[in-house]
C-alpha cells in the first residue's frame, strides 16, 4: 500500500484525544480508502481465504461512509494549531474489474484493486465454488505469465476488462503437497473436529444454528404474510425460571448441516513413498492410498504432469499407469471420474462451505480452546499424520530457509518505519502476524517439551533443570534452578517470575522506544508445568551469561554494571512507565547508575542490537504483602491486616495502579496548587502576578477536561464490553502516555505538555508561583521541585540492594511513596470497584470477568480475599450477592487450580485421564470415597519396570495421586485460601459449600475447566449422586495448554475508536458512526478479520446503525460480532451472551420474531450455565424475554420471565429504583391483555408510587403512569358492570364488547429499546428524506470524484447518552 499522505504528527501540541483523532483523520481516511478497496472484492463475502481479510459490509456502504468521514474530518479538525494542517493529497485509486478464464470453466468477473498482489487472486481462486480444487496454476495476459508478488498497479497492460488466463503448471514435489493440503483442507471444511482439538486456531460457533442462516436478505425472501401463526414459543423446561436443572449438552446444539459427507473413506500418502530413483526420472513425485466410499482400494501416482491410478497394492509395486488410466491435472477431477459418490458429495459440500458465514471459516489470530467436546470419531488424516512428526508447523516447511528465526522476525517487524499512517498499519499488521505465529509456535513446542518430544541441551541434569531449544525458541521450566530465586521464595518465586516478566515485556513494548528490544515471551501452562518460551538472542548461546550483561545485574544486585547507551533508552521509557533513575552500589562500594531494576540485564546481541530481558521487576514491589522488618505501613492498609506474608517476595503492583496513583495524585496536586494560589490572590492582588496565576491554573482545567473525558468515552467499552479494551483507569492516563509515547517520533524533543507527564507548562517567573509548586510538589511526591512527575524506584526493598549515603532523603521519599500507593489500593481502588459493582457499571459475570474488572482498577488476584470482606461488611450487601459469589467461585477453584498444579506433576502420561477425573471427582462429586481406577495391568507392568526411570520432567512412576480424597481435597482448598487469600471458606465437601455460598456445580465445573485447560466429553454428568463418582476416565478427552502472551494493539486504529465513542457520547451519532467505521477499516488492516477489538468496534456500529434506523445494516454487523465473539472468546463467554442479546433486538425490530426468542432463550441458557439465575443482568435478559412472549401473545409465559425479572430488579437495584417502576409496568401490561384488571392495577400503582417520589407529581413518567392507572381502572370497572349485567339477565344480557388488545409489535419494540437503554430521535418524514438525499447527493458526488466541502450537517441529538446499563 503506498502512502498518499504527508507525515501525519501523532501527538499535537495543545490538543485534545479527540481533536488527535481527528487531525490524523485528515489523511488517515485516504488510506483507510485504498487498504478498504484492496478487501472488497467479492463483497458477498464467499471468496475469501483467511489470507485475505474481509472488509465488513457491502462495497458502495463503504465509500459512501468514508466520503463523508473524509469531508467531516476536514471540516473538524479544529484541535491543532495552523502549523499543523498539513496539505493532504487525494488521488482517487479506484478498483476495476477483470475478467478470469480458468479451463473447463465460463469467465467471470472479478473486482480487484490496484494495491492488491496478484498472490490474492490466486487465494480468491482457490476458495471459489468452481476453481478451488486448483492449486499449482500461473496466471497470464497476453501470454505473459504474472508475478505472484508483484502489485496489480505495477503490470503493464492490466485495466477495466483485461482477460486473465489461469494456465495449469506443471507439478514440483511441494506444489504436489501444497495440493494435497488443499484438498484436504476442502474435504475437511464442515468437519468440527479441528476446533474440538485446537488446532490451526479453529474454534466453534453456534449462531447458525439458532438463525437457520435467516438474517439479513435471505430472511426477507422466507418471510410472507403474518409470522405469528407457526411460531412455537415454549422453551426447554431447563431455561423456564426457576428450573435448576443444568444440562451441558445444550452447550453444543447439533447443527444439521454438518452432517458428515463423505467424499472418501481414506486418503494417506502410500507406503511406497519416495518414489525410488528410476521412477523419479520418469516424473513420479509421490505415491497417494485412497480408498473411496464404494470400498475400492487405489493408489495414485502424482507426477509433474498430474495424478493418475497406477498397479500398486499394499504389497507389490508397480507404478505402471491403470488401464483405463485418466491423467487429470487436479485430483479432485481424476477422483470425480473413479468415484461416483465422491462426485455428488464433494459438490454438495462446496456448495455448503460457500454459503457459510465467512467468519465461521477463517482462523483466529491465537488458539481457542473449548472445555467441552463430544464424542467425535477419530478419523486418518495424513495431513495431521505429516505434521506430527515433523518439528515445523504446518505450511512453514514450504516456507525458503525452513525453521524461522523469531528473534530476527520479532525485531525487523519493530524496526520498519513509522512516520505516516500507512507506514504504522503496515508495522503493526506485521508485528501483530508475527506475534501471533509466535505465540502458536511456542505453545506447540512448549507442549512437545512436556510431553517429552525434545531433546534437552543439558540432558545430563535433573529433569527440572533442563533446558530446551526447538524451533528457534528457548524454553526453561517454572522451577528455581541452582537456588536462583532462594531468598525470594524458591519455586513459588520461579512459577511467579515469568508471568511478572512477560508484563514487563508487554510495558516495554507498548512504550515501543527505538533501538531498544525486547525477547517474545510466551508462558504456557500444561500438565501442571510452567514453561517460559523465549526468542534467542544472537550470539548469547556461544557466550558466558557474565560476559554479556553489560547493564544490571546477574546475582541481584550484588554485582552491577551499567552503560551509557542503555541509560539513554531506558531514560525515554522512565517517564511512561514511572521509573526514577537512580543509584545503587556494587560489590566494591562504587554507586552505578540506573534506569531500571537491577535484575534487568541489557545484552547486546551479535546483531548488534540493544536487548533488555528479565523485567520481573519494572513495576515498583507491593508492600502489602512484603513484610520488612523495621517498616511500617499506613493505618488504611494496618487497618485491613495488612503487611501480610505472601508465598514469594515478587509481588509486585500492577501497571493500572500506578496509572491511577499518579493521575490521584496529579489531582491533589492541582488542587492545592490552585488553593494556594487562591489564597496569594485574595491576600494581594498585586498586578504583578496575575499572568503567572493564569499561565497555572489555565493547565488543570485543561487537564481536567480531558480527563473526564476520556474515561466518559472509554464508559461503553468498560461496561458493555468488558472486554480487553484497556481499562479506564490505564486510559486516563495513558492516553496521554500513549499520545506521547505510541506516535513519538522518537526524537529527543519531549513531545507532551501534560504536566503529569512532566514539564510544567511554562517556568513560574514568580517567585511566590514557584514557592506554590514546590509546596505542592512536597506535598505528593513529585521528584522534581519545579513540576509534578511523580516516578517509583523498582529497587526499593529488593534484598541484596544497597543505595549510597547521600541518596537516603530519596529513598525515604520512595519508601513512603510505595506504602502510599499500597495504602491507595486498599483505601481507594477497592471501594470504588465495589461501588462501580453496586452501581452495576461493572458486571462481572464469570471468573474472568471479574478477574478483568479487578485488573483494570490494578487490583491483583490476590487481593480477592479483601475484596470479599470489604463487600461483607458493605451494608448493601444483598445487592452485591452476585459478585460475592463469583468472588467465591473464582476463589475455590483458584486455589483448586494451585493444587491440581502440583498433583498433576506427579502423574505420568499413562494415568493422566484416571488422574484427572478422579481429582474432578474429589472436587464437585458428591460421593464420599471416590476411588481412582487402576487397572491391573498397569500395576503389574509398573512392578517390572521398577529400574526404568522415565525422563519426562518430574516424572516417576507416581500413584500417589490415586489416594486423594474429597474430604482432603476440600480441606487442601480451605487452608489454600487462608494462607493465599487470607480468607475463610467454611467447607468440609462440595455440598456444604454449595450450599452455603449458593453456587452451582456446572460454574465449577467449567472455571476449573478453563483455568486448567481441561477438555470433558459434552454429556449430562451427575454430580449429586452419593452412590458413584460423577466421571470416569472415558470422559477425559483432553488436556489443553493455558497461554499467556504479549497482545500487539492497533493504535492509530484504537485512537479512532475511542474518538468515535467519544462523539456518540455528545451526541454526535453521525460523525461516531464515520469515525468507528473508519476504526474498523484500521482494525481490519492490522488484524486481520478476526479480533477481539473489531468485536467491539462491530457492536457499537450495530448499535449506532439501530439508533439511526438501519435495521439491516444493524443486524448484519451485530450477527458479525456474534460470531467473531463466538469464535474469538468462547461460545460461552459472558460477553458472547450480550453479544446475542443485541442480535435478538435487532431480528425483533426486522420482524424475525422467531429467531429473535430462539436467540434469546440461547443467552439465557448460557448464563444460567456460566453464572446461575440470581445476577442483575438476568434481569434484563429475562424482561426482554417477556416482552416479545407478550408480542406474540403467550401471556402466561410472559408473566413467568417479566416477574422473575421484576423480583431480581427488586433485589439488586433496590425496591424504590426507577428499573423497578419499569418492570412493574411490564408486568402490568402483561395483565391488561390477559384482562386481570386487578393484579394489573396493583403492579401499576406499585410503578406509579416509585415514580411519584423519585421524579415528582410533574415528571412525564408520573404523568403517563397515572394516566394508565385511569385507563386499567375505567377497564376493570366496565369488564366488572358486564360480568353483573350477565349475572342480573342471564344468558339474553346486552353485552357491550370489551376492548382486548393484544399489543403492537411497535409498543413492544419501544418498550424491548427503553429496557435496553436505547433512546431515539424523533426525526420528522422531512428530516428524513433530506437526510437521505443528502446522502445520495454525497454519493453522486463522490462518484464524479470531486468532494466538495458541502452543507455543514446538524448535529443529531440525543436525549440520552446512557450506553447500556
Amino acid at each position: 500500500m503506498v502512502s498518499k499522505t504527508d507525515d501525519i504528527p501523532a501527538s499535537v501540541p495543545n490538543c485534545n484525544p479527540v481533536d488527535l483523532a481527528d487531525e490524523a483523520g485528515d489523511g488517515a481516511q485516504e488510506d483507510g480508502k485504498e487498504t478498504s478497496k484492496t478487501h472488497l472484492k467479492d463483497p458477498c463475502g464467499c471468496g475469501h481465504t483467511a489470507d485475505t481479510a474481509i472488509m465488513n459490509g457491502d462495497g458502495a456502504h463503504d465509500h459512501a461512509e468514508e466520503a463523508e468521514s473524509k469531508q467531516d474530518a476536514n471540516s473538524e479538525a479544529d484541535g491543532g494549531d495552523d502549523s499543523n494542517e498539513q496539505e493532504v493529497i487525494v488521488i482517487q485509486d479506484t478498483g476495476f474489474t477483470v475478467k478470469i478464464q480458468a479451463p473447463g470453466t465460463e469467465p467471470f468477473d472479478l473486482q480487484v484493486s490496484p494495491q492488491e498482489m496478484v498472490q490474492e487472486i490466486h487465494q480468491v481462486l482457490m476458495d471459489r465454488e468452481d476453481t478451488c480444487h486448483r492449486t499449482c496454476f500461473s496466471l497470464q495476459l497476453d501470454g505473459n505469465v504474472l508475478d505472484n508478488f508483484a502489485e496489480l498497479k505495477s503490470i503493464e497492460g492490466l485495466q477495466e476488462g483485461s482477460l486473465l488466463k489461469v494456465v495449469e503448471e506443471p507439478y514440483t514435489v511441494r506444489e504436489a503437497r501444497i495440493h494435497v493440503r488443499h484438498i484436504r483442507d476442502l474435504l475437511k471444511s464442515l468437519d468440527p473436529s479441528d476446533s474440538y482439538n485446537g488446532v490451526d486456531c479453529n474454534s466453534l460457533s453456534f449462531l447458525s444454528v439458532f438463525t437457520d442462516g435467516d438474517l439479513g436478505d435471505s430472511g426477507k425472501r422466507k418471510k410472507k404474510g403474518n409470522e405469528l401463526e407457526q411460531i412455537d414459543c415454549t422453551p426447554p423446561e431447563h431455561i423456564l425460571p426457576g428450573s435448576k436443572d443444568r444440562p451441558l449438552l445444550p452447550l453444543q446444539p447439533q447443527n444439521k448441516d454438518l452432517k458428515p459427507m463423505q467424499c472418501l473413506k481414506v486418503l494417506t500418502m502410500s507406503g511406497w513413498n519416495p518414489p525410488p530413483g528410476n521412477r523419479k526420472m520418469h516424473g513420479d513425485l509421490m505415491y497417494l492410498y485412497m480408498v473411496t466410499v464404494e470400498e475400492r482400494h487405489i493408489s495414485i501416482t502424482a507426477s509433474t504432469r498430474g495424478f493418475y491410478l497406477n498397479q500398486s497394492t499394499t504389497y507389490t509395486f508397480n507404478p505402471k499407469p491403470a488401464n483405463h488410466s485418466f491423467l487429470s491435472h487436479s485430483l479432485v477431477e481424476l477422483l470425480s471420474q473413479i468415484s461416483p459418490a465422491f462426485k455428488k458429495n464433494f459438490t454438495a459440500l462446496q456448495k455448503k462451505r460457500v454459503q457459510r458465514h465467512p467468519f465461521e471459516r477463517i482462523a483466529t489470530p491465537f488458539q481457542v480452546y473449548s472445555w467441552t467436546a463430544p464424542q467425535v470419531d477419530h478419523a486418518m488424516d495424513c495431513v495431521r499424520a505429516e505434521d506430527a512428526y515433523t518439528s515445523r508447523l504446518g505450511y512453514e516447511e514450504h516456507i525458503p530457509g525452513q525453521t524461522r528465526d523469531w528473534n530476527e522476525e520479532l525485531q525487523t517487524t519493530r524496526e520498519l518505519p513509522r512516520k505516516n499512517l500507512p507506514e504504522r498499519l503496515l508495522r503493526e499488521r506485521a508485528i501483530f502476524k508475527v506475534h501471533s505465529d509466535f505465540a502458536a509456535a511456542a505453545t506447540r513446542g512448549a507442549m512437545a517439551v512436556i510431553d517429552g518430544n525434545v531433546m534437552a541441551i543439558n540432558p545430563g541434569e535433573e529433569t527440572r533443570m533442563q533446558m530446551f531449544i526447538w524451533n528457534n525458541i528457548f524454553f526453561s521450566l517454572g522451577f528455581d534452578v541452582r537456588d536462583h530465586y532462594l531468598e525470594l521464595g524458591g519455586d513459588a518465586a520461579a512459577h511467579a517470575a515469568p508471568t511478572n516478566d512477560l508484563n514487563g515485556v508487554r510495558a516495554y513494548g507498548a512504550v515501543d522506544v527505538e533501538g531498544l528490544y525486547t525477547l517474545g515471551t510466551v508462558v504456557v501452562d500444561y500438565r501442571g508445568y510452567r514453561v517460559t518460551a523465549q526468542s534467542i538472542i544472537p550470539g548469547i548461546l556461544e557466550r558466558e551469561q557474565e560476559q554479556s550483561v553489560i547493564y544490571g545485574s546477574i546475582d541481584f544486585g550484588k554485582t552491577v554494571v551499567s552503560h551509557s547507551k542503555y541509560l539513554e533508552l531506558l531514560e525515554k521509557t522512565s517517564r511512561p512507565l514511572k521509573v526514577q533513575r537512580h543509584n545503587v552500589l556494587n560489590e566494591k562500594d562504587e554507586a552505578v547508575e540506573l534506569c531500571s531494576s537491577v535484575e534487568c540485564k541489557g545484552i547486546t546481541g551479535n546483531d548488534g542490537r540493544h536487548y533488555i530481558l528479565d523485567l520481573l521487576r519494572t513495576f515498583p514491589p507491593d508492600l502489602n504483602f512484603l513484610p520488612v522488618d523495621g517498616e511500617e505501613l499506613s493505618p488504611e492498609s494496618q487497618r485491613q491486616g495488612f503487611p501480610r506474608p505472601h508465598r514469594h517476595r515478587l509481588a509486585c503492583l500492577r501497571q493500572e495502579l500506578i496509572e491511577a496513583f499518579v493521575e490521584h495524585r496529579y489531582l491533589l496536586f492541582m488542587k492545592m496548587a490552585a488553593l494556594q494560589l487562591m489564597q496569594q490572590k485574595a491576600n494581594k492582588d498585586a498586578k504583578a502576578n496575575v499572568p503567572a496565576i493564569k499561565e497555572t491554573v489555565e493547565t488543570p482545567t485543561e487537564n481536567k477536561a480531558e480527563m473526564t473525558q476520556t474515561p466518559a468515552s472509554e464508559s461503553t467499552s468498560a461496561t458493555e464490553a468488558s472486554t480487553d479494551s484497556p481499562s479506564p483507569t490505564e486510559n486516563n492516563t495513558s492516553a496521554a502516555s500513549q499520545a506521547a509515547t505510541a506516535g513519538e517520533d522518537k526524537s529527543s524533543k519531549p513531545t507532551t505538555n501534560r504536566p503529569q507527564n512532566g514539564e510544567c507548562k511554562s517556568p513560574l517567573e514568580d517567585p511566590k508561583s514557584r514557592e506554590v509548586v514546590l509546596n505542592a510538589c512536597k506535598a505528593v511526591g513529585s521528584i522534581s521541585n519545579t513540576s509534578f512527575d511523580i516516578r517509583f524506584n523498582p529497587d526499593i526493598f529488593s534484598p541484596g540492594v544497597r543505595f549510597p549515603e547521600d541518596a537516603a532523603d530519596d529513598i525515604q521519599k520512595q519508601k513512603q511513596l510505595l506504602k502510599d500507593a499500597a495504602a491507595f489500593l486498599v483505601s481507594c481502588q477497592i471501594p470504588s470497584l465495589v461501588k462501580d459493582c453496586l452501581d452495576h457499571s461493572a458486571l462481572p459475570m464469570d471468573g474472568a470477568t471479574l478477574t478483568e474488572a479487578l485488573h483494570q482498577r490494578g487490583i491483583n488476584v490476590r487481593y480477592l480475599g479483601n475484596v470479599l470482606e470489604f463487600v461483607d461488611k458493605t451494608p448493601a450487601k444483598a445487592q452485591l450477592e452476585h459478585f460475592y459469589r463469583i468472588g467465591i467461585t473464582e476463589m475455590i477453584t483458584r486455589c483448586a487450580k494451585h493444587f491440581f498444579k502440583t498433583y498433576l506433576q506427579g502423574v505420568e502420561l499413562s494415568a493422566l485421564s484416571a488422574a484427572v477425573s478422579h481429582f474432578l471427582n474429589c472436587f464437585l462429586s458428591s460421593f464420599p470415597d471416590a476411588v481412582a481406577h487402576l487397572p491391573p495391568d498397569e500395576l503389574v507392568s509398573r512392578r517390572k519396570n521398577r529400574k526404568r526411570r522415565n525422563r519426562v520432567p518430574g516424572g516417576g512412576d507416581n500413584t500417589a495421586w490415586a489416594s486423594l480424597t474429597p474430604s482432603e481435597m476440600w480441606k487442601n482448598i480451605a487452608s489454600e485460601a487462608s494462607s493465599y487469600y487470607h480468607f475463610t471458606i467454611e467447607c468440609e465437601s462440595v455440598d456444604l459449600v454449595v450450599e452455603k455460598y449458593g453456587l452451582q456445580k456446572s460454574t465449577l465445573l467449567r472455571e476449573i475447566s478453563i483455568k486448567t485447560g481441561i477438555q470433558i466429553l459434552l454429556k449430562e454428568y451427575n454430580f449429586d449422586s452419593r452412590h458413584k463418582p460423577a466421571l470416569t476416565e472415558e470422559d477425559i478427552l483432553n488436556i489443553f495448554p493455558v497461554v499467556k502472551h504479549v497482545n500487539p494493539k492497533a493504535s492509530d486504529a484504537f485512537h479512532f475508536f475511542q474518538s468515535g465513542q467519544a462523539k456518540v457520547q455528545q451526541g454526535f451519532l453521525k460523525e461516531g458512526c464515520e469515525l468507528i467505521n473508519e476504526a474498523l477499516n484500521l482494525f481490519n488492516n492490522v488484524y486481520g478479520a478476526m479480533h477481539v477489538e473489531i468485536c467491539a468496534c462491530l457492536r457499537l456500529l450495530a448499535r449506532l446503525n439501530y439508533i439511526m434506523g438501519d435495521h439491516a445494516e444493524a443486524l448484519s454487523n451485530q450477527q458479525k460480532a456474534v460470531l467473531m465473539s463466538e469464535r474469538v472468546l468462547g461460545i460461552e463467554h459472558p460477553n458472547t451472551v450480550q453479544e446475542y442479546m443485541h442480535l435478538a433486538l435487532y431480528c425483533f425490530a426486522n420482524g424475525q420474531l422467531s429467531t429473535a426468542l430462539k436467540l434469546l432463550y440461547r443467552a439465557r441458557y448460557l448464563m444460567l450455565v456460566v453464572s446461575g439465575e440470581d445476577h442483575p443482568e438476568m434481569a434484563l435478559l429475562d424482561s426482554n424475554i417477556g416482552l416479545v412472549l407478550h408480542g406474540v401473545m403467550e401471556y402466561d409465559l410472559s408473566l413467568r420471565f417479566l416477574e422473575n425479572a421484576l423480583t431480581i430488579n427488586t433485589k439488586y437495584h433496590g425496591a424504590r429504583s426507577l428499573k423497578v417502576a419499569l418492570s412493574h409496568h411490564l408486568v402490568a401490561r402483561v395483565y391488561e391483555s390477559k384482562a386481570e384488571f386487578r393484579s394489573a392495577l396493583q403492579h401499576e400503582k406499585e410503578g406509579y408510587t416509585i415514580y411519584k417520589n423519585q421524579m415528582g407529581e410533574a415528571h412525564e413518567k408520573t404523568k403517563e403512569s397515572s394516566e394508565y392507572l385511569k385507563y386499567l381502572t375505567q377497564q376493570a370497572v366496565s369488564l366488572q358492570r358486564t360480568m353483573n349485567e350477565i349475572y342480573k339477565n342471564g344468558s339474553n344480557a346486552s353485552i357491550t364488547p370489551l376492548k382486548f388488545t393484544a399489543p403492537s409489535m411497535a409498543s413492544v419494540l419501544e418498550q424491548l429499546n427503553i429496557i435496553n437503554g436505547i433512546i431515539f430521535i424523533p426525526l420528522s418524514q422531512k428530516d428524513l428524506e433530506n437526510l437521505k438525499a443528502e446522502v445520495q447527493r454525497r454519493q453522486q458526488l463522490q462518484e464524479l470524484g470531486r468532494l466538495e466541502e458541502a452543507t455543514e450537517d446538524r448535529p443529531l441529538e440525543l436525549d440520552d447518552k446512557i450506553p447500556i446499563d
